[in-house]
């Protein structure tokens, strides 16, 4: 697979000349690319490739704030996608002190990319104001403004900027939440649920009690919710299994549970096949997970949880599941040898168990 980072590769810097140049003649071409390569190009990571071209563009654009926007402003629209962070990166960078101005180029750079990482400063330096701002952001026609306003905001938004407040106090962003929470746009409500999952993270009584409050308002809110309670579902919480009605009941059981092969080399894979059974004649809803207990380089066991299927049934049932499930290493798991255990769980309980062991070839 393709290295992100590669998304910022020398056709990506002759176009960002280029578009530049046409917007704004004095642009210094050489003297931008030499300092953009001065450094070890090729060892840096996304942000820092991003972080570089915002650096090396500053000396080659008006001194100016005001102008050096004016210019990327009309720069920006070349360049969608995630390459396009180098935008509101130059206003996190340069653009703290001039407030009202960077406020205008974020909600208009996040349009075409993202500005959800250039707000985390703003809101470090200044949260009641920058967290008012996104309240208005909320009520924007614009869906990627709307997105903003949610995004910006998560206490832990992965890649971005730590704001220890939002971590210590989730609740301040559902004023923003609850006006995005029956959002007509996919996009948003991905986004407010995110927040709400990171929220579930830090102080799962307050989510649990904000999934409580929403849920059954509107299909839309609906959605959010569920997406939202996914980490909170994979714990078993028995709050959050009551609101979608997944009762633990004794009269689901599994049985014939089997794995092939019990004992294996990392890089392959193993099968695993059991029945549910449900005694129950009145209708009821069915969540079926498997956890594995990874055995990781010290030795001890860490478990992950892994959704199979959820299923609305009307009366007596019994369903057979098969499984497969690789065993090869990948960049965000590596395998260790040891003894290895997959749960079968039920509406959050554990209904039977196996081990297998993990060899080295």
């Amino acid at each position: 697979m393709e290295p992100l980072k590669n998304i910022y590769d020398l056709a990506f810097i002759t176009k960002l000349e280029d578009v530049f140049t046409q917007h704004y003649p004095a642009f210094d071409k050489e003297r931008f690319r030499t300092s953009l390569l001065e450094t070890e190009w090729e060892e840096l990571a996304l942000k820092e490739r991003m972080r570089q071209i915002t650096l090396s563009l500053a000396p080659v654009l008006p001194q100016d704030y005001g102008q050096a926007i004016t210019i990327l402003r009309q720069c920006a629209p070349a360049f969608t996608g995630l390459g396009g962070i180098i935008f509101p990166d130059f206003v996190e960078q340069y653009g703290l002190e001039e407030w009202e101005l960077s406020i205008e180029a974020l909600a208009y750079f996040t349009q075409f990319s993202t500005s959800e990482f250039a707000v985390r400063p703003f809101l470090i330096k200044d949260q009641p104001k920058m967290l008012a701002q996104m309240e208005v952001w909320a009520s924007s026609e614009n869906e990627h403004i709307r997105r903003l306003a949610s995004e910006g905001c998560r206490p832990r938004l992965p890649w971005g900027l730590s704001v220890p407040a939002l971590k210590k106090d989730p609740a301040r962003v559902l004023v923003i939440l609850e006006k995005l929470k029956e959002d007509e746009s996919l996009y948003v409500r991905k986004s407010v649920a995110n927040n709400l999952n990171d929220i579930s993270r830090i102080n799962p009584d307050l989510a649990v009690e904000i999934a409580e409050g929403w849920y059954g308002e509107n299909q839309r809110t609906n959605w959010i919710i569920k997406h939202a309670c996914r980490s909170l579902l994979k714990k078993g919480d028995p709050r959050v299994l009551q609101i979608f009605g997944f009762e633990n009941n004794d009269n689901l059981t599994v049985s014939n549970f089997r794995i092939t092969p019990e004992r294996l080399l990392i890089e392959e894979s193993i099968e695993f096949s059991f029945s549910l059974t449900s005694e129950l004649e009145v209708p009821h809803k069915v969540r079926v997970e498997y956890a594995i207990d990874y055995v990781k380089a010290n030795g001890k066991q860490s478990r992950k949880v892994f959704h199979l299927s959820e299923l609305e049934w009307k009366g007596v049932r019994k369903k057979v599941f098969t499984k497969k499930q690789s065993f090869k290493d990948m960049t965000t798991r590596k395998h260790y040898p040891g003894v290895h255990r997959i749960t079968i769980i039920v509406n959050g309980a554990e209904k039977a168990a196996l081990e297998f062991d993990l060899v080295r070839a």
